[in-house]
């Protein structure tokens, strides 16, 4: 096939066929997102408001996350079948033919369908003359499939012999989950009813859902709908939570007016979710970022707990600047980590993450505990949590604060928070169809 050359300029979206501004604005997120470093929640958030219809949004999304869970196969598909590779010029090019590869493979979406509003978003994008490329590439796909890859390919090398060194045992299905949809995981608002009837809301909607022993708020939807077709969410009666940050109340449980930090709170579900169940807890909302505090407000005026907490902008490691010098009862340090556990969530921390960015994240984590844990009250319970499977983060971390902190000591927590990981608890992404998550329940000594 000819080395394709760029193209002209593409036409605004109202004017395209239907079908292809999808495509297009696929395209052109995972350009940014592959090619350029780019979030992909930053660049979704910028994209979807350009699509009206709602389901071209969730197939946006969908097209977004099954490229990336599936991008070696499909770089591996276009090396073995392209006669020289695509150019630096060429990332949306690329990207659109990862797109096609992926409404083939991934979301069984019906092959004419995709191969036309494909082959359209390539003129659309300015290349005409490598609409026959495309249509011949995808044409081939659909024949031949695509080429199967280790589920390992997908990570860095760093990181996969990290996790292999970690967890020997479980490796390979850590790379597997990793790569594997998440469900959605609903929280039920106790002050606005309970699960029981929650469900029969769901129901009567048409909504499948499971619940689960591990949490007595959560419930899951095995097959995801779009928050709006929610009965209840945009009361605040449900909130979109992983069940694995659902635990972390669990593991917190603290008495009725406590004093309560969250250290790291945006966007401020986990305080909600402590509100929720306990409208008398004195609760601090932290967060390092003023422009993330809008997030948690948002978060607690929809779920109806705005009037029971403060939010403020701090940096946690720094409590001389804010602190009033009263100790808390209970904190929650839910710290800036690797995302290792949740890169089936945001599988773009696959290209972004680097190793270089471990040591960094494992010093302002140690920063962070010794200062909340300096504003604990003795007998006070610290939560420290993460939502990494990496040791260095979590259970090194926590045995080096051990270690350094004569008042500290930790509570154990049960098989329901995963494995054994000596202070702490470990679950791994996938087990009981949650999200990677490490909790460790540090006391201070009286």
């Amino acid at each position: 096939m000819a080395h394709p050359r760029q193209g002209k300029p593409s036409p605004q979206l109202s004017s395209m066929a239907p079908g292809v501004p999808t495509r297009v604005l696929a395209a052109r997120v995972l350009a940014q997102v592959i090619g350029r470093g780019r979030s992909l929640k930053a660049e979704l958030t910028t994209a979807l408001p350009s699509l009206d219809d709602s389901r071209d949004r969730a197939l946006l999304e969908a097209l977004c996350f099954a490229v990336l869970r599936r991008r070696t196969a499909y770089d591996a598909a276009l090396a073995k079948w392209m006669q020289r590779p695509l150019g630096a010029r060429d990332e949306e090019l690329r990207a659109l033919l990862l797109v096609g590869f992926a409404q083939l493979d991934a979301l069984d979406l019906p092959a004419h369908a995709a191969l036309s509003a494909t082959v359209e978003a390539a003129r659309a994008l300015g290349r005409e003359r490598q609409a026959g490329m495309v249509n011949a590439l995808l044409r081939r796909a659909q024949r031949d499939g695509i080429p199967a890859v280790p589920a390992r390919d997908a990570f860095p090398k760093w990181l996969a012999e990290q996790i292999e060194q970690d967890w020997p045992d479980k490796a390979e299905a850590i790379f597997s989950e990793s790569l594997t949809p998440a469900p959605l995981w609903l929280r039920v608002n106790r002050q606005q009813g309970d699960r029981g009837a929650m469900l029969q809301r769901l129901e009567a909607a048409g909504i499948a859902a499971e619940t689960t022993d591990l949490g007595a708020d959560a419930i899951r939807l095995p097959v995801p709908v779009a928050v709006t077709a929610l009965p209840g969410f945009s009361d605040g009666a449900l909130s979109v939570q992983d069940l694995s940050a659902q635990q972390v109340a669990d593991a917190l449980a603290p008495r009725p007016g406590a004093r309560v930090l969250d250290a790291c709170a945006a966007p401020g579900g986990k305080s909600a979710h402590l509100l929720e169940r306990d409208p008398s807890l004195r609760l601090l909302a932290l967060d390092i970022d003023p422009r993330r505090l809008k997030r948690i407000s948002e978060t607690f005026a929809r779920t109806g707990v705005g009037e029971r907490a403060q939010v403020r902008a701090a940096d946690a490691t720094d409590p001389a600047s804010w602190w009033d010098g009263e100790p808390f009862d209970v904190i929650l340090l839910d710290a800036p980590c690797s995302a290792t556990g949740i890169i089936r969530r945001q599988p773009d921390v696959l290209l972004h993450r680097r190793a270089t960015d471990i040591p960094t994240l494992v010093a302002l984590q140690a920063r962070l505990l010794d200062a909340c844990f300096g504003m604990l009250a003795p007998g006070g319970t610290l939560l420290y949590a993460t939502c990494s499977i990496l040791r260095e983060e979590n259970q090194f971390q926590v045995e080096a604060f051990l270690q350094r902190t004569p008042r500290a000591g930790f509570l154990p927590l049960g098989d329901a928070y995963g494995h054994d990981s000596w202070a702490g608890r470990q679950r791994l992404p996938g087990e009981h169809g949650a999200d990677g998550f490490f909790y460790a329940r540090l006391l201070k000594k009286g």
